[in-house]
């Protein structure tokens, strides 16, 4: 079982991330998967300060499974941070692509967990594709 991630970016540039499990998401637009998230209300998810320093930040989520983290991503606190940086700029922009979204997004995840003493695994290789048998009938090549 193979397993990625489907994000869906907002106009404001809030985003949800789905998993993709064998690819079960992948002809589905993301105009659908807009429509079937469910709608957020500001009133339930509060603005979080920055635990460091006390500013609003511009993303919190929880860090992958068991892992206990809570991501911030602060535009006070994280500056210096390569892949934080970028995703700061890319949130600020309101031209912002969301094919990069993904990636950065990604790069993001890696390096904040890599700041609370976490490693990404690396990701299995994918097996090699099984041949696929060309059958052509007698006297045709």
């Amino acid at each position: 079982m193979s397993s990625t991630w489907r994000y869906v970016v907002r106009p404001d540039g809030s985003f949800c991330r789905i998993g993709n499990l064998d690819g079960s998401l992948d002809n589905v637009p993301d105009e659908e998967l807009a429509r079937l998230q469910f709608v957020r209300d500001e009133d339930d998810q509060p603005d979080r300060p920055c635990s460091r320093c006390g500013t609003e930040l511009l993303l919190h989520w929880h860090g992958p499974l068991m892992t206990g983290v809570w991501m911030e991503l602060c535009p006070a606190c994280d500056a210096r941070r390569p892949a934080a940086r970028a995703f700061i700029q890319w949130h600020r922009n309101p031209g912002r692509d969301p094919e990069a979204l993904p990636k950065l997004f990604e790069d993001w995840e890696t390096e904040t967990m890599h700041a609370h003493g976490w490693v990404r695994a690396p990701q299995p290789e994918a097996p090699p594709s099984s041949p696929r048998l060309h059958v052509v009938p007698r006297g045709h090549g």
